[in-house]
């Protein structure tokens, strides 16, 4: 297969064969492998919506003490979590009328002056041993004059963004009664132009945000379908460095591969069951690509699905009892749900001729997918009880949306100024940012589970 062959699962080319649809889809995920644009960078995360009236909330910059300045500040991490949800708004140090670093010297009327609601005050110390960087943080209710959280972390000074990010997760998670997901990871792919106009591939992890960008596989053949296992120590993707198509598991820790298939023809979209143990997966070693579960400890392989037609994008309910997929088998591409225990399938969608790369909300409560309206491809929710379908958002090439694990925001890539990014929308459609642009092409995000 030649570098310049179609970033696209095998799947979709098999599709265009069969429905003009699905050619579409194509033609989204094509702009991949456009050549760089002369956009320039952007450096940071850019909001472009969000609710109409935020929480106020001042997170004052922490003070320090030890032998050097924290390399990275703690404060400005919380803000920029805190407003990237969508569901605050932090104000600038400057319109701040005091900075204290501890309750006791926070005095309740200042920040009444300026309708704050909430108030973060901290410390970070860096010391010795085998935790040398502690931070002390507390959230005060101005409304109340109380204090209604006090934590102490410690770790070390390479952890002190995971620490911020903690830190964020609990204060998000006392103000709204929702688990915060700041300290979760993404995976995606990213392909670069060459001189000689041939690409490099590579399959980057990085904090939620964006930052600490690692580099997990490079390859001159195409990399697709990360896919998290529960533990979010283990991934699973696809990739074509031995000419076809085949399906790995690595440890991120370590480093280990190991290729789980390797059959003649699709090996694709591989999808973790919510307790580890299985794989979902598309096989076309049978003849035409169906739905397969691999158990991963005996490497046996279930056919689930028997079709004429193309079943794909398999992703599971939060019970493991069942799946949902992608199907043209009622010629257009719908999602429908198969039971593991009887094989029963059912369709789910019927709204417009176009519904793909679907995935089970967290709470059950629906379904997050790409939906074509109006000869455009957006992210969408469909729910499950009013059986409705609502567009997220209204860029015109969005696809592979991944939910993050509180259900409250999905990641998915798009395009801007002619280049490929992530960008992520709330479940409900309110909230809206743009991830940092690159001079790479980015595409296939995955959001991680909780890990502890």
């Amino acid at each position: 297969m030649s570098n310049n062959t179609l970033f696209a699962p095998i799947m979709v080319n098999e599709a265009t064969r069969k429905s003009q649809a699905w050619s579409c889809l194509c033609a989204a995920i094509l702009c991949l492998l456009l050549p760089a644009t002369t956009a320039h960078a952007q450096t940071t995360i850019e909001i472009t919506s969000g609710i109409d009236d935020p929480t106020p909330i001042a997170v004052v910059p922490f003070g320090w003490s030890g032998s050097k300045v924290p390399s990275q500040d703690v404060a400005e991490i919380v803000s920029s979590d805190l407003r990237r949800s969508g569901l605050f708004a932090p104000i600038k140090a400057k319109d701040m009328l005091g900075q204290p670093h501890q309750s006791s010297d926070v005095h309740f009327r200042d920040w009444r002056a300026i309708d704050v609601d909430y108030v973060v005050v901290g410390k970070v110390k860096l010391g010795g041993g085998s935790q040398p960087l502690q931070v002390q943080y507390e959230l005060l209710d101005v409304v109340k004059q109380q204090r209604i959280l006090l934590e102490k972390l410690s770790g070390t000074e390479a952890q002190i963004r995971d620490l911020a990010h903690a830190a964020s997760d609990k204060i998000y998670e006392k103000i709204t009664g929702i688990r915060g997901a700041f300290s979760t990871k993404i995976l995606y792919v990213s392909a670069a132009n060459r001189k000689n106009r041939s690409y490099n591939f590579r399959l980057y992890k990085s904090d939620a945000d964006g930052a600490r960008e690692q580099l997990i596989v490079e390859s001159e053949e195409p990399l697709l379908s990360p896919s998290w296992a529960p533990n979010g120590r283990d991934i699973a993707y696809v990739s074509f460095e031995s000419g076809r198509p085949a399906i790995y598991r690595q440890n991120l820790a370590t480093g280990e591969r190991e290729k789980l298939t390797n059959f003649k023809g699709l090996n694709s979209a591989p999808a973790w069951s919510p307790d580890g143990k299985k794989l979902a997966m598309v096989l076309s070693k049978d003849g035409n690509p169906d739905i397969y579960v691999m158990d991963l400890a005996s490497k046996n392989l279930r056919r689930l699905t028997r079709s004429s037609a193309i079943d794909t994008e398999p992703s599971w309910y939060p019970d493991g009892k069942s799946l949902v997929f992608t199907s043209d088998r009622g010629r257009a591409p719908q999602i429908y749900k198969v039971s593991l225990a009887t094989g029963a399938i059912e369709r789910l969608t019927f709204d417009g001729s176009y519904n793909a790369r679907a995935s089970v909300l967290p709470d059950n409560s629906g379904l997050v997918l790409v939906h074509q309206e109006e000869g455009q491809f957006h992210i969408a929710e469909f729910n499950f009880e009013s059986e409705r379908m609502r567009s997220l958002t209204k860029t015109s090439l969005d696809e592979s949306p991944s939910v993050a694990p509180n259900g409250r925001m999905i990641i998915y890539a798009t395009k801007q100024y002619g280049r490929g990014i992530l960008a992520a929308v709330s479940t409900d459609g309110n909230v809206k940012y743009n991830f940092p642009r690159t001079v790479r092409d980015v595409r296939e995000p995955a959001w991680s589970p909780w890990t502890e």
